[in-house]
């Protein structure tokens, strides 16, 4: 298993999840609005306070072969090609268990 952190503009949010509730097997996803600050100080995205750019955090586990479709559809979506537009990080998940159930793995998701 897989968990995938995507960072992406607040404005593509919409499009990138609509492209990735596409794609089969899709478990779920958890959007949270995060701010940070780049190399780039925010590009042309939005800032806020002390230059920080506003962007969504999206949080997916899914089975090892979903990842590159995955990853591939953030980046299709997310990007406009200007600086800015987040990053994704990849990380391997050990285990995963429902708490409702006490499932586990891929039971889980």
């Amino acid at each position: 298993m897989r968990e995938i952190k995507a960072i992406v503009r607040t404005d593509r949010l919409e499009e990138v999840l609509h492209a990735l509730h596409a794609i089969e097997g899709l478990p779920g996803i958890t959007i949270s609005v995060v701010r940070g600050v780049g190399r780039t100080h925010g590009g042309d995205a939005e800032t806020t306070g002390f230059g920080e750019v506003q962007m969504a955090k999206l949080e997916i586990v899914v089975e090892a072969e979903l990842e590159n479709p995955v990853v591939d559809t953030i980046v299709r979506t997310a990007s406009t090609g200007r600086p800015g537009d987040g990053k994704i990080f990849v990380y391997p998940v050990a285990r995963v268990v429902r708490i409702r159930t006490s499932e586990e793995d891929a039971e889980a998701l």
